[in-house]
């Protein structure tokens, strides 16, 4: 994950509440997947960026999972998705996120 988009991040959990935010991943491999999900939940793994030893514990799902399919528009998911789910190794995908998300979220 970038530093820009863990700036903003950050300030979306410090202005609604780490409560009330839900990050949305679309890394297209697992280990990068793995890593934006411990970067949200646990702080960056990397000691670089503004999420360094900021356990927020954030909701996090990568957009194939499906927590998050359940909930989208099935026609704006296959348009913009669903393309993807044929190349991607969204088990594997599912696999990182899912054990990130029981390691250090709360959710």
């Amino acid at each position: 994950m970038d530093l820009e988009n863990q700036r903003r991040v950050k300030e979306a959990a410090e202005t609604y509440g780490p409560e009330n935010v839900v990050i949305i991943i679309g890394a297209a491999e697992g280990e990068a997947a793995g890593l934006a999900a411990e970067t949200v939940t646990n702080g960056d793994p990397t000691y670089a960026g503004p999420l360094t030893n900021q356990q927020l514990g954030l909701a996090v799902y990568h957009a194939v999972e499906p927590e998050f399919k359940a909930l989208a528009d099935e026609s704006v998911y296959d348009e913009q998705i669903g393309m993807m789910e044929m190349i991607l190794d969204v088990d594997d995908i599912i696999e990182e996120v899912a054990t990130i998300r029981a390691e250090f979220g709360k959710y």
